[in-house]
């Protein structure tokens, strides 16, 4: 159950983001700014790395939406890929600049000064851009919040994972807004 009173039939960032219009649209920008583009990194190298640090704080809401996304750019339509970068992203068929990405959003997701020099050299050295260093600082950093907007305020997640496929394609299609972002459906507190 929600710390807070928030809308019905709004789960996860979606209850926050009704209750609060006046901060959801700078977060959406920012969402739609770091994910919904192919600007060095991928749209759905973007949401793995999304997904990774949401997986790494426990949000399941954030990591299931976020996961479901980058699924949906991917083509992993069971998820099995996603489901292994949780995991182990080390052992995954990723690149070699995209596992050193992963590495420095982990060191992010810990705290901002665990990033290490050698972290960013690996990553320069497997091709990866200072904008894709940039990108994936501020991705990590952003979604530290966002799972902790989502936790902290005891929002409920849908239990049918049909909900997030539909969102993700919807997020594909639409990008990110916190209008009729998803649809109603079975919800655990």
């Amino acid at each position: 159950m929600p710390h807070i009173q928030l809308p019905e039939n709004a789960p996860g960032i979606l209850g926050p983001m009704k209750f609060s219009p006046q901060t959801a649209a700078p977060m959406n920008t920012l969402a739609n700014a770091l994910l919904q583009t192919d600007d060095g990194l991928s749209r759905g190298e973007r949401e793995l790395i999304a997904t990774y640090v949401s997986s790494q704080n426990d949000c399941i809401f954030c990591q299931t939406i976020h996961g479901a996304v980058a699924s949906e750019y991917l083509g992993d339509d069971d998820w099995s890929f996603v489901k292994a970068v949780k995991c182990d992203y080390q052992q995954t068929s990723l690149s070699d600049k995209m596992k050193a990405l992963l590495a420095i959003a982990g060191s992010v997701q810990k705290g901002g000064k665990n990033v290490t020099a050698e972290q960013v050299e690996t990553a320069r050295q497997h091709g990866a851009t200072d904008k894709d260093i940039h990108d994936t600082v501020l991705i990590a950093a952003a979604f530290c919040m966002f799972n902790r907007y989502v936790d902290g305020l005891a929002t409920v997640a849908p239990i049918n994972p049909d909900v997030y496929r539909g969102r993700a394609a919807n997020v594909v299609k639409n990008g990110y807004s916190a209008e009729g972002q998803y649809a109603p459906a079975p919800i655990i507190s």
